[in-house]
């Protein structure tokens, strides 16, 4: 970890975000952390980000070419995975629609506010090639930020998307290096799309489409090294800063209830703040939970808002709150997997049951499994089977016990928000001495 030392003269930031649910809380939180530092932050985003900017205390930039949603409604969203029941349709609808189909979109929309104001670091994202693409333009010190574990596999891990375990024997290497293969030929599809956005910039065509985050001088994954699996080694351009937690800000209401029976165990669902076709599983797993021994909350978020559940006397639901709060009582939790939840249920050392619905949520899911601090179950098994799993989460000590200590863990680590901005201002500092050097 690089330590935060004296700040110097403030940095000129250019941010960028997009809505696509989960990332939307870390990427404010970066903001927040390097305003609240000092910095000069802007952010060029969706609008659906602006009011949510301008209070983490960075000036806001809309996308004017680029995809631009004007709200957080279903209809508004561009990937609508939730349509196809095949989460690889579903990954090249985001390939299409957001990630490298308007690459040139959002490079000339990054390139104008760098027109507009220079920046010191451009801070883009993972997933969206055209800020990748425009930092390669503009000669600029180019980090991506991660909101979750690395889309690109490090040395010794399983590729993403499936929800691998790592490889160990010379079978799963062989399965890990076919998957890859076929990960790589998926996203070469979009190959023509992005030369083509090369092309229009006067730069040189790629051979690949993972190429282009390599023109990016670091990845920052926000999440932690002790919830990934372990790797061989890590790549020097790759950093973990660590989770960046910050609450929605539709989720900020303290939940001030108390379980009906506070001898009973409480468990917390929560199956995403974007709508992933989530409705029916949800309803099995409250049916699981109806008839036991437990006390269950819960929160619907912006993705279900005003969804009739069929509940039950020891269901309690709610639009929304915050997660900290009922975290502190639960003793398990039941979700899909997306980031955010499992990493702040396991900071409060508490285990899962996750049913996970695509995009990183089998990613995640498998390492929880892979600790034992909590178990995976198919999104589609029926409701005995979730009561099951909660009743073996809640009845065996280990699955708490292993979610504490790889809690305590985390926390260890450093706090997520200060980690981003020591390695942020490192990566400037150090970009600005290699420049003199090459001078």
């Amino acid at each position: 970890m690089i330590k935060t030392t004296d700040a110097g003269p403030p940095l000129r930031i250019l941010a960028v975000g997009w809505e696509g649910g989960g990332n939307v809380p870390p990427t404010l939180a970066a903001v927040r952390a390097l305003a609240d530092r000092g910095h000069d932050v802007r952010l060029i985003a969706d609008d659906t980000m602006r009011a949510e900017a301008i209070e983490a205390g960075a000036r806001f930039l809309p996308w004017k070419r680029a995809p631009n949603r004007p709200d957080r409604s279903p209809e508004s969203c561009f990937i609508r995975d939730w349509e196809t029941a095949d989460h690889l349709a579903g990954f090249q609808r985001g390939c299409e629609r957001i990630f490298v189909g308007p690459a040139q979109a959002y490079a000339e929309d990054i390139l104008e506010a760098l027109a507009m104001e220079p920046s010191d670091i451009l801070l883009g994202s993972d997933l969206l090639f055209g800020s990748m693409l425009a930092g390669e333009i503009a000669k600029v010190p180019t980090a991506l930020l991660a909101t979750s574990i690395s889309l690109w596999p490090l040395p010794g891990h399983p590729p993403f998307g499936p929800g691998f375990q790592p490889a160990q024997s010379v079978a799963g290497s062989a399965r890990d290096a076919e998957v890859s293969a076929m990960a790589e030929q998926v996203w070469d599809h979009f190959l023509p799309c992005l030369n083509a956005a090369r092309a229009h910039f006067g730069v040189a065509p790629l051979a690949h489409v993972h190429e282009q985050p390599l023109s990016a001088g670091r990845h920052l994954l926000a999440t932690s090294s002790s919830f990934d699996f372990p790797t061989e080694h890590l790549p020097d351009h790759v950093r973990y800063v660590g989770p960046l937690l910050e609450a929605p800000s539709w989720a900020r209401e303290r939940w001030a209830g108390q379980p009906a029976h506070k001898t009973q165990p409480l468990v917390l669902v929560s199956f995403s703040t974007t709508n992933q076709g989530q409705a029916d599983v949800l309803q099995r797993v409250i049916s699981g939970l109806a008839g036991e021994p437990v006390e269950v909350v819960v929160t619907l978020g912006k993705a279900l808002e005003g969804l009739r559940l069929q509940s039950a006397a020891n269901v309690t639901i709610l639009a929304n709150a915050a997660h900290d709060d009922l975290l502190s009582k639960a003793r398990a939790v039941v979700t899909h997997g997306g980031h955010g939840t499992v990493m702040r249920s396991l900071c409060h050392g508490v285990p899962l049951v996750i049913l996970p619905m695509g995009r990183d949520q089998n990613d995640n899911a498998a390492r929880v499994d892979y600790h034992g601090a909590g178990l995976r179950l198919d999104p589609s098994v029926p409701p005995q089977m979730v009561g099951g799993a909660v009743r073996r989460v809640l009845s065996e000590p280990s699955f708490a016990e292993r979610a504490l200590a790889l809690g305590r863990a985390i926390t260890e680590e450093g706090p997520g928000p200060a980690r981003l901005v020591a390695e942020i201002e490192d990566f400037v500092l150090r970009s600005a001495q290699g420049a003199l050097s090459a001078a």
